[in-house]
């Protein structure tokens, strides 16, 4: 097959490492950048929580180290790991983080990860206040970035007095990184149909609960549009890409199952203006809600990260956001084109499952070619290793989903028709 960008002009002598912390063996944006760097001639290793994850399959990886971790160890025993891995490559390595953990502890230890890797040299504690669904709040409030309206509450009796004044339904995210790993509030992005549901969840948070509760923005009134880009020391973008989301799974809550390349120079103006204001450098993927009651856009998230469908987006001269990374900190050129409009994303082992909550939906779009997450026919063993892998964790997802699902009616029944108490 014709390789991506094979005209780019990679410095082939500078590997790439794909850093993770915390257990998400089934992870295709990883997969996706071994091979995007790796069709180029970069020699590409990862950090795997075993020898049978699918980023271990691929062809393009010269080299795995097996480290599983939990986001619950001492930073410092993270960096010493980091460092170990840096000496066995034996030469300074381009750092990809694919979690707001990884990209946290790189920028908070910078000085001590710098000999023996290349990173973006960002704010040691951005990543952090980005990653922090409060500290983004708070940064979007200073700039003047429109964002859902949230609280953030620090009692059991914070959510009752938010229950009784709240209009649901309302979404409930864990608050930090790290936290996320060591106490999470929530498996991920949940929807909170009513006060009962969330006071019934909120008594698993405990005394000091770790989450954001914000604003729901209906489906119906809104649009999900996705930004990706690579910024320099001065926050100037490199590289950036607009695209919306057509479906997700969970449905209208979790990570992207298919996505469309879609021009939007208001909203890469936008998202630009944002980079540079906060003085962000390196790779950031933003999830954006365009709110059609009011015609805003509404930053949702900023993950100070590559975005797990980051292949969804390249421009004429073959740069992604891994690419432009990799040139720049080895002081290429990043080369300017077009984004390549019309183009598709789809990750196959969660877009069936979308497919039929969506009932179709996103179907209108019409693709000029389609990049799939897992499969290629240059690597194909990444896909068959994760359809061996997915079928555990798939089962254990719809019984939990089942399980809420059930939780949920309950407690809706548990308001509506009260136990009945017999006379003293």
């Amino acid at each position: 097959m014709a390789r991506s960008g094979a005209r780019l002009a990679v410095d082939r002598s500078v590997p790439g490492l794909i850093v993770k912390i915390g257990g998400y063996p089934l992870h295709h944006g990883g997969v996706g950048a071994i091979r995007s760097l790796g069709r180029l001639g970069v020699p590409m290793y990862a950090v795997t929580e075993d020898r049978w994850t699918p980023a271990a399959a691929s062809r393009y990886l010269t080299g795995r180290f097996v480290w599983p971790t939990t986001g619950r160890e001492e930073p410092g025993r993270l960096v010493t790991g980091l460092l170990r891995i840096g000496h066995r490559i034996g030469r300074p390595a381009v750092l990809i983080p694919t979690d707001e953990e990884a990209a946290v502890l790189i920028a908070e230890h910078s000085g001590a990860l710098a000999e023996s890797f290349l990173f973006p040299r960002v704010a040691a504690d951005l990543p952090r206040r980005l990653a922090s669904k409060q500290g983004l709040h708070e940064l979007c409030a200073e700039h003047g970035v429109p964002s859902p309206a949230a609280v953030f509450p620090r009692s059991y009796a914070d959510i009752e007095a938010y229950a009784g004044r709240a209009r649901f339904p309302v979404v409930a995210k864990n608050r930090e990184a790290f936290l996320r790993r060591r106490r999470p509030a929530v498996s991920g992005t949940t929807r909170i149909g009513g006060p009962a549901q969330l006071l019934d969840l909120a008594r698993d948070w405990g005394p000091r609960p770790g989450v954001i509760l914000q604003e729901y923005l209906p489906t119906e009134a809104a649009e999900d549009w996705i930004v990706h880009a690579y910024a320099d020391a001065d926050g100037a973008p490199l590289a950036l890409f607009t695209g919306v989301k057509v479906r997700s799974w969970p449905p209208h809550a979790g990570m992207t199952a298919c996505a469309y390349v879609v021009g939007n120079p208001e909203l890469a103006e936008l998202a630009g203006k944002f980079i540079r204001r906060i003085g962000f450098t390196g790779t950031a993927d933003l999830d954006w809600r365009f709110d059609r009651r009011d015609g805003r856009y509404k930053l949702l998230d900023f993950n100070p990260r590559m975005g797990a469908q980051f292949r969804l987006f390249e421009n004429t001269a073959g740069v992604d956001v891994v690419r432009a990374q990799h040139l720049h900190l080895t002081g290429r050129p990043v080369p300017e084109g077009a984004q390549r409009a019309g183009h598709r994303f789809v990750v196959e082992n969660i877009d069936l499952p979308a497919r039929l909550a969506y009932r179709g939906g996103g179907a209108g779009r019409r693709a000029t070619g389609t990049e799939l997450a897992w499969f290629a026919g240059d690597d194909p063993l990444p896909f068959f290793t994760m359809l061996a892998r997915c079928a555990g964790p798939g089962a254990r997802h719809l019984v939990r989903l089942r399980r809420d699902a059930r939780r949920a009616a309950g407690t809706a029944d548990a308001v509506h028709h009260p136990q009945e108490r017999r006379p003293m």
